[in-house]
C-alpha cells in the first residue's frame, strides 16, 4: 500500500485539516490498550502531537512506540474514516512548540484563543513532541472504499 497516496486523497486531506481530533491508540504500561482523543498537526507526511512530559502516554510510547490513529466523522452522511498505523518518535522540547499553538487554532474558539495561548505558554516549561511516521493508511469513504470484510461479503453475494 502506498501510504503517501492514501494520505493525499482529497477526503483524507479534508479529515487531516479538519478540527476533528485524532484518536490515538497505544499499549499502556500495564499492557492494556488505550485510546485517547488528541489534537494534532501535520509536518509533511508525519502527524505530530505535543503533551505533558510526565503523561502516561509518553512513558508507554517510550516502551512500545507502535500506534494506531483514526480521524473520522459521521456527519454529514456518508461516514469518512482515515485509519493510520505507524511508529511514534518522542522529543523533549523546551517551552511550547509554535506549531502546537497554530494547530490549536483548529479547535480553540477565536474569542478565547489569546487567553488560552497565554495560559498554555505560562503552564508548560517543556513538552514532549510525538511525531508519528505512518507506515500504513486506509481511507474509508463508504462510497468507493469500504472495510475489507464488507467488500468481501459484497463480492461473495455478487457471485
Amino acid at each position: 500500500m502506498d501510504v503517501t497516496a492514501e494520505l493525499a486523497k482529497p477526503i483524507a486531506q479534508e479529515l487531516l485539516e479538519s478540527n476533528i481530533p485524532a484518536r490515538l491508540a497505544y499499549d499502556g504500561l500495564d499492557g492494556e490498550p488505550r485510546v485517547i482523543p488528541i489534537g494534532f498537526w501535520r509536518d509533511g507526511s508525519h502527524l505530530v502531537m505535543a503533551t505533558v512530559p510526565k503523561s502516561a502516554k509518553v512513558a508507554a510510547l517510550r516502551r512500545n512506540p507502535r500506534v494506531a490513529i483514526t480521524v473520522d466523522r459521521m456527519d454529514p452522511w456518508p461516514p469518512r474514516v482515515l485509519l493510520i498505523r505507524g511508529t511514534a518518535r518522542l522529543e523533549l522540547v523546551d517551552g511550547v512548540p509554535d506549531a502546537y499553538i497554530e494547530a490549536s487554532r483548529k479547535v480553540t474558539p477565536a474569542e478565547v484563543f489569546e487567553s488560552w495561548e497565554q495560559g498554555v505558554r505560562a503552564l508548560y516549561e517543556q513538552m514532549v513532541v510525538i511525531t508519528i511516521e505512518p507506515d500504513w493508511a486506509k481511507l474509508l469513504d463508504f462510497e468507493t472504499t469500504l472495510p475489507k470484510a464488507v467488500e468481501d461479503l459484497l463480492a461473495s453475494r455478487q457471485g
